[in-house]
């Protein structure tokens, strides 16, 4: 098997568990009761935890297998499994405005990353890391306070989700950053603490927002949310700071501006679809629903 194989092997199984995680995510946010530290006590939620945790590593295998704008852009197909996944376990219909979603967003989000071009090998310079640590986790964490003021369930979970997206892409500049000080610098441990906290703290952050997304907003729209902003942000970190370009030019920054739209356009198209949802709507394969017509007689729907 060659190496291009191998790497798109990777990928694939890599998504799944993603898609896996995610939706272990959303069902744990969905019959945990109030609290923020209520799915820390739900073997779900370690179980999305670990599956986040292969994934990612089977991500990073992949880039060393085959080349960033194949990995990346591989990485959009979490959604696309997502959906049908949730549709088999969950019995939960995707309908045609949740496949219209994804597709756009999917479609979008790999015309982006497949426009951006060879990376030169650049770095991020030393004295800048712990002021985009900062910047990067105040703005984070001011997206969530901002998100805890919104009432609708949908538009509090897309900016969760959003700002558990850009946690995760800066994660994995981090990543880039202190694997390139490993592999070609020969830093030694104690100089890549720094970094490996950085990194810590961003995977953390990113991880318990995109668990809070999903209460109240369903699955599709955080997962296409968190699947845009990740590799936005590490895109754009990359143009701003690593002199990275898109290609072909200016019709590659104007492709570009392009498939930013679709993708933004397909999360709009799955956060309206997760708004008209209906309320009474079971979110889960087995959750219980109460007999409506005892409750109209006003009968006990559970004599348990």
């Amino acid at each position: 098997m060659s190496a291009l194989a191998v790497a798109v092997l990777l990928c694939l199984v890599s998504a799944v568990c993603y898609a896996g995680a995610a939706i272990a995510q959303e069902r744990v946010a969905a019959t945990s009761p109030g609290g923020g530290y209520a799915p820390l006590r739900r073997p779900g939620w370690w179980g999305a935890v670990a599956l986040t945790c292969l994934g990612a590593g089977l991500h990073v295998v992949a880039l060393a297998y085959g080349p960033l704008s194949l990995v990346q852009p591989l990485g959009a197909l979490t959604i696309v499994f997502a959906l049908p996944m949730a549709a088999l376990c969950a019995r939960r219909p995707v309908g045609a405005a949740g496949r219209r979603g994804a597709l756009l967003a999917t479609v979008g989000l790999a015309g982006l990353l497949s426009l951006t071009g060879t990376p030169h090998g650049d770095t991020l310079a030393g004295a800048e890391r712990p002021l985009l640590a900062v910047v990067a986790l105040a703005a984070v964490a001011l997206a969530a306070l901002a998100a805890r003021r919104l009432r609708h369930p949908g538009a509090r979970g897309v900016l969760l989700a959003a700002a558990a997206g850009a946690a995760f892409g800066m994660a994995s500049v981090f990543t880039k950053a202190v694997a390139e000080d490993w592999t070609t610098r020969g830093a030694d441990i104690p100089a890549l603490l720094p970094g490996l906290g950085a990194i810590a703290a961003l995977a953390l952050a990113g991880m318990l927002l995109s668990q809070s997304s999903y209460r109240g907003a369903g699955l599709a729209a955080p997962l296409a949310t968190v699947t845009v902003v990740n590799p936005v942000v590490a895109a754009a970190i990359g143009v701003a700071e690593l002199g990275e370009v898109f290609r072909y030019g200016a019709t590659g920054a104007l492709l570009a501006a392009v498939a930013g739209a679709v993708a933004a356009t397909g999360v709009v198209t799955l956060t309206v679809q997760d708004a008209k949802r209906p309320p009474d709507a079971p979110a889960l394969p087995h959750a219980r629903q109460p007999d409506r017509d005892l409750v109209r007689a006003g009968a006990d729907p559970d004599p348990r």
